[in-house]
């Protein structure tokens, strides 16, 4: 397993290289200061299996950071690492095609807790054709959160978990369902008969 953590600010990335060591022992854990580094690093050391990436760069505008990367590796989990407030910049950054959007101000736990849940999302489930309605009981849960219009902070309030911790369950929902927002699945649902009302 070949982990990528992409961040100019030295402290912050060894952080969460140490994290990342800590979660997965055996896993080989490459450090870059910019994404222009990436070329090189994955001759050396292979595609990456995870990739955690600080919105701001030397090399980097805004989401151009996160546009590169999914078009290069779009089967590769995406977490942005950032100091700017979810409210700032969550939405932009998971349109652009990251996975979850974690501040950095949110702790070493709760960092750890939503890079573990990306970890380990894919080993989970397998994916599935849309037609498939196989979803777990939190899945639909979350389905019928999102049709009564809750916020993340309301799921998690609601189920007694991390906002982090929601974010994970929804994107592998989108990605069970083959969507990309809360309106799709809404609309997904509706239309395969997942929403009783």
């Amino acid at each position: 397993m070949t982990l990528y953590v992409i961040d100019d600010h030295p402290l912050m990335r060894e952080a969460v290289v140490m994290l990342l060591r800590r979660m997965r022992p055996g896993a080989n854990v490459v450090e870059l200061e910019r994404i222009g580094g990436i070329e090189s690093a994955v001759k050396q050391h292979g595609n990456p299996d995870l990739i955690t990436l600080d919105l701001k760069l030397p090399d980097t505008t805004g989401t151009s950071g996160v546009i590169e990367l999914k078009k290069r590796f779009p089967d590769t989990p995406l977490a942005v690492l950032s100091a700017s407030p979810a409210s700032d910049a969550e939405e932009s950054c998971i349109e652009a095609g990251a996975d979850i959007y974690i501040e950095k101000s949110s702790g070493a736990q709760e960092i750890g807790n939503a890079l573990r849940a990306l970890l380990s999302a894919d080993g989970q489930f397998e994916e599935l054709a849309p037609t498939d309605n196989k979803l777990s009981k939190r899945q639909k849960q979350l389905i019928v959160m999102l049709d009564r219009g809750l916020s993340n902070r309301e799921i998690a309030d609601e189920l007694g978990i991390s906002e982090h911790t929601v974010k994970v369950h929804l994107w592998r929902l989108f990605r069970r369902l083959g969507v990309k927002s809360r309106t799709q699945t809404i609309h997904y649902a509706r239309v395969h008969g997942l929403l009783t009302s």
